[in-house]
């Protein structure tokens, strides 16, 4: 059986919104595995722009759906017409726009909020019992989705696993090239760029993550 899954974008580009590489690859290992992805993005500005190249704020604005359409090439939806219902599983790809516009956790770390519609989706996943890929920076926001105790990795940055444990996570050190699962909520961390050095070391472990995200949906087949 097809099985169904809904991606979270958050815009175009490492330093503002979804990281590139990453999304890519989620993308690429899923439709490898004969899934069918629909890509969800908030309907909202970006926190700012970056020059990627000098990595200076550009003063410009720019709209994290419509910078997510450059990466699903035009096939993305506003996350408020996603429902949990709908799919099977729930990935999401890191870059500092998760961080930045699918919530504010690059300002406020451990006492940051998530957007209300991303984290209405991630909640309906978590209490449907479906199982969910956050990847790099994304895990951060596991202890706001699932609540204390839940179980991720972000893979060895001291500064962010620390904000993770304030959050009431348990964080698990991990390398670039595995995967962390919450067995009981069924939540699959891996820590992609966080870690990597190369696009295919961030590969090894965002291959692993979707296989293992995709095996969890056949559960109850």
């Amino acid at each position: 059986m097809t099985k169904k899954v809904a991606v979270i974008l958050s815009g175009c580009g490492v330093y503002d919104g979804a990281e590139i590489h990453e999304s890519v690859i989620t993308l690429l290992r899923l439709d490898q595995r004969g899934a069918q992805v629909q890509c969800f993005a908030p309907n909202i500005a970006q926190m700012h722009v970056i020059d990627h190249l000098t990595g200076e704020e550009m003063p410009e604005a720019r709209n994290v759906l419509v910078e997510s359409a450059r990466i699903a090439r035009g096939e993305v939806k506003d996350i408020r017409e996603a429902k949990a219902e709908d799919f099977d599983a729930l990935i999401v790809p890191g870059g500092f726009g998760a961080a930045k516009n699918l919530s504010n956790f690059a300002v406020e770390g451990d006492k940051c909020s998530v957007h209300p519609d991303v984290l209405a989706l991630a909640e309906a996943f978590a209490d449907a019992c479906k199982p969910v890929g956050l990847i790099c920076i994304s895990p951060a926001l596991a202890a706001k989705i699932y609540g204390p105790g839940v179980v991720c990795t972000i893979g060895k940055d001291a500064s962010t696993a620390a904000a993770v444990v304030k959050m009431g996570g348990t964080h698990e050190e991990c390398d670039v090239h595995d995967i962390v699962e919450d067995v009981q909520r069924k939540l699959v961390t891996t820590p992609a760029y966080m870690e990597a050095k190369s696009i295919s070391e961030a590969a090894s472990g965002i291959y692993k993550l979707v296989d293992r995200v995709l095996e969890l949906t056949h559960e109850n087949d």
